[in-house]
Protein backbone atom coordinates (compact mmCIF):
# COMPACT_ATOMS: atom_id res chain seq x y z
CA UNK A 1 0.00 0.00 0.00
CA UNK A 2 2.69 2.40 0.85
CA UNK A 3 4.07 1.70 -2.85
CA UNK A 4 1.45 2.81 -4.44
CA UNK A 5 1.08 6.32 -2.24
CA UNK A 6 4.85 7.01 -3.50
CA UNK A 7 4.19 5.71 -7.24
CA UNK A 8 0.81 8.12 -7.29
CA UNK A 9 3.02 11.23 -5.19
CA UNK A 10 5.81 11.11 -8.08
CA UNK A 11 2.97 10.87 -10.76
CA UNK A 12 1.19 13.91 -9.27
CA UNK A 13 4.84 15.70 -8.53
CA UNK A 14 5.75 14.91 -12.26
CA UNK A 15 2.39 16.65 -13.21
CA UNK A 16 2.36 19.58 -10.96
CA UNK A 17 6.32 20.22 -13.04
CA UNK A 18 4.84 20.48 -16.15
CA UNK A 19 1.77 21.62 -15.33
CA UNK A 20 0.91 24.42 -17.96
CA UNK A 21 -1.91 27.13 -16.73
CA UNK A 22 -3.04 29.73 -19.23
CA UNK A 23 0.07 28.96 -21.27
CA UNK A 24 2.41 30.04 -18.58
CA UNK A 25 4.60 26.98 -17.37
CA UNK A 26 4.80 26.74 -13.91
CA UNK A 27 7.73 25.13 -12.54
CA UNK A 28 8.68 24.39 -8.92
CA UNK A 29 11.79 23.68 -7.66
CA UNK A 30 11.64 20.78 -4.77
CA UNK A 31 14.17 20.20 -2.49
CA UNK A 32 14.48 16.41 -0.42
CA UNK A 33 11.43 16.30 1.10
CA UNK A 34 9.46 18.77 -0.34
CA UNK A 35 10.86 21.40 1.99
CA UNK A 36 10.95 24.09 -0.70
CA UNK A 37 7.89 24.22 -2.55
CA UNK A 38 7.30 26.41 -5.44
CA UNK A 39 8.92 29.28 -6.54
CA UNK A 40 7.18 31.96 -9.33
CA UNK A 41 8.39 31.47 -12.49
CA UNK A 42 7.77 35.31 -14.00
CA UNK A 43 10.16 36.54 -11.55
CA UNK A 44 14.18 36.58 -11.36
CA UNK A 45 15.86 34.02 -9.32
CA UNK A 46 17.25 36.11 -6.57
CA UNK A 47 13.28 37.26 -6.15
CA UNK A 48 11.79 33.90 -6.55
CA UNK A 49 13.91 32.34 -4.08
CA UNK A 50 12.57 34.88 -1.34
CA UNK A 51 9.57 33.22 -1.82
CA UNK A 52 10.85 29.85 0.18
CA UNK A 53 11.10 30.37 4.32
CA UNK A 54 14.43 31.36 5.57
CA UNK A 55 15.56 32.82 2.27
CA UNK A 56 15.92 36.70 2.29
CA UNK A 57 17.87 38.92 0.31
CA UNK A 58 21.37 38.82 1.26
CA UNK A 59 21.00 34.79 1.66
CA UNK A 60 19.32 35.29 -2.07
CA UNK A 61 22.28 37.02 -3.98
CA UNK A 62 24.84 35.10 -2.05
CA UNK A 63 23.13 31.84 -3.61
CA UNK A 64 22.61 33.37 -6.79
CA UNK A 65 26.48 34.81 -7.02
CA UNK A 66 27.62 31.14 -5.37
CA UNK A 67 26.58 29.72 -8.52
CA UNK A 68 27.89 31.85 -11.19
CA UNK A 69 24.39 32.12 -12.35
CA UNK A 70 22.76 34.93 -14.07
CA UNK A 71 19.86 36.35 -12.63
CA UNK A 72 17.10 35.31 -15.17
CA UNK A 73 13.74 34.68 -14.74
CA UNK A 74 13.31 31.40 -13.37
CA UNK A 75 11.38 29.99 -16.32
CA UNK A 76 14.43 30.37 -18.48
CA UNK A 77 16.86 28.34 -16.18
CA UNK A 78 18.08 25.01 -17.88
CA UNK A 79 17.62 21.56 -16.19
CA UNK A 80 21.86 21.67 -14.84
CA UNK A 81 20.82 25.33 -13.37
CA UNK A 82 17.57 24.07 -11.47
CA UNK A 83 19.68 20.64 -10.60
CA UNK A 84 22.70 23.16 -8.84
CA UNK A 85 20.11 25.54 -7.21
CA UNK A 86 18.39 22.26 -5.39
CA UNK A 87 22.20 21.02 -4.78
CA UNK A 88 22.63 24.35 -2.77
CA UNK A 89 20.01 24.75 -1.28
CA UNK A 90 19.69 21.28 0.31
CA UNK A 91 22.98 22.98 2.03
CA UNK A 92 20.59 25.31 4.18
CA UNK A 93 18.54 25.04 6.78
CA UNK A 94 14.85 26.24 5.18
CA UNK A 95 11.79 25.37 4.83
CA UNK A 96 9.69 23.11 6.89
CA UNK A 97 13.35 22.03 9.14
CA UNK A 98 13.76 25.89 10.07
CA UNK A 99 9.82 25.98 11.13
CA UNK A 100 10.40 22.99 13.19
CA UNK A 101 13.69 23.89 14.53
CA UNK A 102 12.33 27.35 15.66
CA UNK A 103 9.30 25.88 17.48
CA UNK A 104 11.56 23.41 19.37
CA UNK A 105 13.63 26.10 20.78
CA UNK A 106 10.32 28.37 21.99
CA UNK A 107 9.51 24.72 22.96
CA UNK A 108 12.67 24.42 24.88
CA UNK A 109 12.46 28.13 26.61
CA UNK A 110 8.90 27.41 27.43
CA UNK A 111 9.63 23.99 29.39
CA UNK A 112 12.88 25.57 31.15
CA UNK A 113 10.54 28.12 32.63
CA UNK A 114 12.98 31.20 31.89
CA UNK A 115 12.09 35.18 31.19
CA UNK A 116 11.80 34.55 27.92
CA UNK A 117 9.70 31.33 27.64
CA UNK A 118 7.30 32.59 30.10
CA UNK A 119 6.86 35.75 27.57
CA UNK A 120 6.56 33.33 24.99
CA UNK A 121 3.69 31.31 26.83
CA UNK A 122 1.78 34.18 27.82
CA UNK A 123 1.56 35.70 24.15
CA UNK A 124 3.88 38.59 25.32
CA UNK A 125 7.11 40.41 23.64
CA UNK A 126 10.19 38.98 24.93
CA UNK A 127 13.08 41.04 23.54
CA UNK A 128 12.30 44.38 26.02
CA UNK A 129 9.82 46.41 24.43
CA UNK A 130 7.15 48.12 26.44
CA UNK A 131 3.49 46.71 26.68
CA UNK A 132 1.71 49.67 27.82
CA UNK A 133 0.77 51.37 24.94
CA UNK A 134 2.30 49.22 22.32
CA UNK A 135 2.57 45.19 21.58
CA UNK A 136 -0.81 44.89 19.69
CA UNK A 137 0.37 42.42 17.91
CA UNK A 138 1.13 40.26 20.40
CA UNK A 139 -1.64 40.69 22.74
CA UNK A 140 -4.63 41.24 20.40
CA UNK A 141 -4.55 37.63 20.48
CA UNK A 142 -5.46 37.28 24.29
CA UNK A 143 -8.95 37.19 24.98
CA UNK A 144 -9.58 39.50 28.28
CA UNK A 145 -12.04 38.63 30.86
CA UNK A 146 -13.05 42.49 31.02
CA UNK A 147 -12.72 45.23 29.43
CA UNK A 148 -9.94 46.84 28.35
Amino acid sequence: MFGLRGIVSDIALHLRQNLSHRGVRVQNINIGGGVGGEIPDNKRLEYALQHIHGIGRSKAHHIVCELGVENKYVKDLSKRELYSIRELLSKYLIGNDLKKMVEKDVGRLVTVQCYRGIRHADGLPCRGQRTHTNARTRRSRRTYGGSR
